[in-house]
Protein backbone atom coordinates (compact mmCIF):
# COMPACT_ATOMS: atom_id res chain seq x y z
CA UNK A 1 0.00 0.00 0.00
CA UNK A 2 1.10 3.43 -1.14
CA UNK A 3 0.69 7.02 0.33
CA UNK A 4 1.12 9.82 -2.04
CA UNK A 5 2.48 13.34 -0.39
CA UNK A 6 2.11 16.83 -2.01
CA UNK A 7 2.37 20.55 -0.46
CA UNK A 8 0.82 23.85 -1.95
CA UNK A 9 2.13 27.02 -1.22
CA UNK A 10 5.88 27.03 -0.60
CA UNK A 11 6.24 30.29 -2.81
CA UNK A 12 3.40 32.45 -1.83
CA UNK A 13 4.40 35.48 0.39
CA UNK A 14 1.74 35.16 2.25
CA UNK A 15 -0.34 32.37 4.30
CA UNK A 16 0.97 28.73 6.24
CA UNK A 17 1.79 25.81 3.91
CA UNK A 18 -0.36 23.02 3.28
CA UNK A 19 0.30 19.49 2.76
CA UNK A 20 -1.98 16.55 1.51
CA UNK A 21 -1.18 12.43 1.89
CA UNK A 22 -3.47 10.17 0.41
CA UNK A 23 -3.74 6.64 0.23
CA UNK A 24 -6.26 5.86 -2.77
CA UNK A 25 -5.84 1.85 -2.86
CA UNK A 26 -8.25 0.36 -5.34
CA UNK A 27 -10.13 3.40 -5.36
CA UNK A 28 -10.35 4.29 -9.55
CA UNK A 29 -10.88 8.13 -9.89
CA UNK A 30 -10.45 9.52 -13.38
CA UNK A 31 -9.25 13.05 -13.98
CA UNK A 32 -6.03 12.95 -11.51
CA UNK A 33 -3.54 15.62 -12.71
CA UNK A 34 -1.46 18.09 -11.11
CA UNK A 35 -3.58 20.32 -9.40
CA UNK A 36 -2.56 23.84 -10.60
CA UNK A 37 -3.83 21.89 -14.39
CA UNK A 38 -7.00 21.28 -13.13
CA UNK A 39 -9.54 24.37 -12.66
CA UNK A 40 -11.20 25.48 -9.25
CA UNK A 41 -14.41 23.69 -9.78
CA UNK A 42 -12.48 20.52 -11.45
CA UNK A 43 -10.36 20.45 -8.34
CA UNK A 44 -12.86 20.76 -6.12
CA UNK A 45 -14.91 18.25 -7.36
CA UNK A 46 -11.90 15.45 -7.22
CA UNK A 47 -11.17 16.51 -3.78
CA UNK A 48 -14.78 15.64 -2.84
CA UNK A 49 -14.31 12.24 -4.73
CA UNK A 50 -10.77 11.74 -3.33
CA UNK A 51 -11.86 11.88 0.33
CA UNK A 52 -15.26 9.69 -0.17
CA UNK A 53 -13.32 6.85 -2.03
CA UNK A 54 -9.60 6.89 -1.10
CA UNK A 55 -8.65 4.30 1.68
CA UNK A 56 -7.39 7.30 3.74
CA UNK A 57 -6.32 10.80 3.87
CA UNK A 58 -5.04 13.52 5.40
CA UNK A 59 -4.13 17.16 5.80
CA UNK A 60 -1.52 18.70 7.46
CA UNK A 61 -0.12 22.52 8.02
CA UNK A 62 2.87 24.63 9.55
CA UNK A 63 1.48 28.37 10.14
CA UNK A 64 3.45 31.76 8.97
CA UNK A 65 4.91 31.97 12.34
CA UNK A 66 6.67 28.19 11.96
CA UNK A 67 7.11 28.90 8.45
CA UNK A 68 9.14 32.59 9.63
CA UNK A 69 11.18 30.31 12.73
CA UNK A 70 11.96 27.20 10.60
CA UNK A 71 12.03 28.54 6.96
CA UNK A 72 9.88 27.50 4.68
CA UNK A 73 11.47 23.90 3.55
CA UNK A 74 11.32 22.84 6.95
CA UNK A 75 7.82 24.10 7.87
CA UNK A 76 6.66 22.31 4.44
CA UNK A 77 8.67 18.80 5.95
CA UNK A 78 6.26 19.47 9.19
CA UNK A 79 3.03 19.83 7.49
CA UNK A 80 3.85 16.53 4.86
CA UNK A 81 4.38 15.02 8.87
CA UNK A 82 1.65 15.53 10.32
CA UNK A 83 -0.52 15.14 6.94
CA UNK A 84 1.07 11.50 7.25
CA UNK A 85 0.36 11.41 10.93
CA UNK A 86 -3.24 11.95 10.43
CA UNK A 87 -4.11 9.68 6.70
CA UNK A 88 -2.50 7.07 9.53
CA UNK A 89 -4.89 7.57 12.20
CA UNK A 90 -7.47 7.36 9.48
CA UNK A 91 -6.29 4.10 7.72
CA UNK A 92 -5.90 2.56 11.66
CA UNK A 93 -9.82 3.54 12.73
CA UNK A 94 -10.92 2.14 9.49
CA UNK A 95 -9.37 -0.91 10.09
CA UNK A 96 -9.54 -0.95 13.95
CA UNK A 97 -11.55 -4.57 14.59
CA UNK A 98 -14.68 -5.49 16.36
CA UNK A 99 -12.69 -5.53 19.73
CA UNK A 100 -11.44 -2.07 19.30
CA UNK A 101 -8.09 -3.00 18.96
CA UNK A 102 -6.30 -0.87 16.09
CA UNK A 103 -4.58 -2.89 12.78
CA UNK A 104 -1.01 -1.22 12.94
CA UNK A 105 -1.06 1.01 10.03
CA UNK A 106 2.72 1.40 9.68
CA UNK A 107 2.69 -2.64 8.69
CA UNK A 108 0.75 -1.65 5.58
CA UNK A 109 2.18 0.63 4.16
CA UNK A 110 5.06 -0.08 1.58
CA UNK A 111 6.30 2.87 0.55
CA UNK A 112 5.45 6.95 1.29
CA UNK A 113 5.98 8.80 -2.72
CA UNK A 114 6.91 12.47 -2.54
CA UNK A 115 6.54 14.80 -4.90
CA UNK A 116 9.67 16.72 -5.86
CA UNK A 117 13.27 15.69 -4.87
CA UNK A 118 13.46 16.35 -1.04
CA UNK A 119 11.23 14.75 2.05
CA UNK A 120 11.15 14.57 5.67
CA UNK A 121 12.94 11.01 5.52
CA UNK A 122 16.19 12.98 4.46
CA UNK A 123 16.60 15.58 7.06
CA UNK A 124 16.65 14.71 10.74
CA UNK A 125 14.22 16.92 13.00
CA UNK A 126 10.57 16.48 14.76
CA UNK A 127 9.27 16.14 11.09
CA UNK A 128 10.77 13.26 10.47
CA UNK A 129 9.14 9.54 9.67
CA UNK A 130 10.85 6.32 9.52
CA UNK A 131 8.85 5.16 6.60
CA UNK A 132 10.59 3.91 3.18
CA UNK A 133 9.92 6.94 0.54
CA UNK A 134 10.71 7.92 -2.74
CA UNK A 135 10.96 11.38 -4.45
CA UNK A 136 9.69 12.02 -7.44
CA UNK A 137 10.56 14.92 -9.60
CA UNK A 138 6.97 16.19 -11.22
CA UNK A 139 4.95 13.09 -9.50
CA UNK A 140 2.01 15.32 -9.03
CA UNK A 141 1.95 14.51 -12.84
CA UNK A 142 2.66 10.91 -13.06
CA UNK A 143 1.94 9.38 -9.80
CA UNK A 144 -2.25 9.03 -9.42
CA UNK A 145 -1.84 9.35 -5.45
CA UNK A 146 0.27 12.12 -5.62
CA UNK A 147 -2.09 14.55 -7.84
CA UNK A 148 -4.87 12.78 -4.97
CA UNK A 149 -2.29 14.74 -2.24
CA UNK A 150 -1.86 18.07 -4.76
CA UNK A 151 -5.27 18.38 -4.98
CA UNK A 152 -6.60 17.82 -1.57
CA UNK A 153 -3.28 20.47 -0.65
CA UNK A 154 -4.50 23.02 -3.13
CA UNK A 155 -8.31 23.19 -2.26
CA UNK A 156 -7.73 23.59 1.26
CA UNK A 157 -5.03 26.05 1.23
CA UNK A 158 -7.08 28.10 -1.38
CA UNK A 159 -10.47 27.71 1.21
CA UNK A 160 -8.21 29.57 4.09
CA UNK A 161 -6.41 31.73 1.57
CA UNK A 162 -10.62 32.50 1.08
CA UNK A 163 -11.21 32.78 4.38
CA UNK A 164 -7.61 35.15 5.28
CA UNK A 165 -9.17 37.13 2.48
CA UNK A 166 -12.08 38.41 4.50
CA UNK A 167 -10.25 38.84 7.81
CA UNK A 168 -7.42 40.91 5.75
CA UNK A 169 -9.69 42.89 2.66
CA UNK A 170 -6.52 44.99 1.63
CA UNK A 171 -4.77 42.52 -0.17
CA UNK A 172 -6.72 40.16 -2.44
CA UNK A 173 -5.89 36.90 -0.76
CA UNK A 174 -8.48 34.96 -2.58
CA UNK A 175 -7.41 35.97 -5.84
CA UNK A 176 -3.77 35.54 -5.86
CA UNK A 177 -3.13 32.99 -3.10
CA UNK A 178 -0.79 34.91 -1.16
CA UNK A 179 1.56 34.52 -4.51
CA UNK A 180 4.21 38.00 -5.00
CA UNK A 181 1.51 39.18 -7.72
CA UNK A 182 2.06 42.98 -9.13
CA UNK A 183 -1.63 43.62 -7.38
CA UNK A 184 -0.22 42.10 -4.20
CA UNK A 185 3.06 43.97 -4.20
CA UNK A 186 1.09 47.21 -4.77
CA UNK A 187 -1.14 46.06 -1.55
CA UNK A 188 1.71 45.47 0.45
CA UNK A 189 3.71 48.61 -0.65
CA UNK A 190 0.60 50.85 0.54
CA UNK A 191 -0.89 48.73 3.61
CA UNK A 192 2.16 47.33 4.65
CA UNK A 193 2.10 43.80 6.03
CA UNK A 194 -0.25 41.87 8.30
CA UNK A 195 -0.44 38.86 10.55
CA UNK A 196 -1.10 36.34 7.60
CA UNK A 197 2.42 37.59 5.56
CA UNK A 198 5.60 35.92 5.92
CA UNK A 199 8.07 38.24 8.13
CA UNK A 200 10.95 35.85 6.77
CA UNK A 201 10.28 36.07 3.07
CA UNK A 202 12.16 39.53 1.39
CA UNK A 203 9.48 41.33 -0.03
CA UNK A 204 7.70 40.92 3.15
CA UNK A 205 11.19 41.27 5.44
CA UNK A 206 11.94 44.51 3.41
CA UNK A 207 8.65 46.37 4.57
CA UNK A 208 9.13 45.17 7.88
CA UNK A 209 11.96 46.35 8.92
CA UNK A 210 10.29 49.40 10.15
CA UNK A 211 7.72 47.80 12.42
CA UNK A 212 7.51 47.39 15.98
Amino acid sequence: MQAGVDEAGRGPLAGPVCAAAVILGDAGIDGLADSKLLSARRRQALAAEIQAKSRAWGVGWASVAEIDELNILRATFMAMARAMQQCLAQLEKSRSIGTGAPAIPDSLLSMVLVDGNRSPADYPGPWQWPYTTKTIVKGDQTVACISAASILAKTARDQEMCRLDTQYPHYGFARHAGYGTKAHLQALAQHGPCAAHRKSFAPVKQLSLGLT
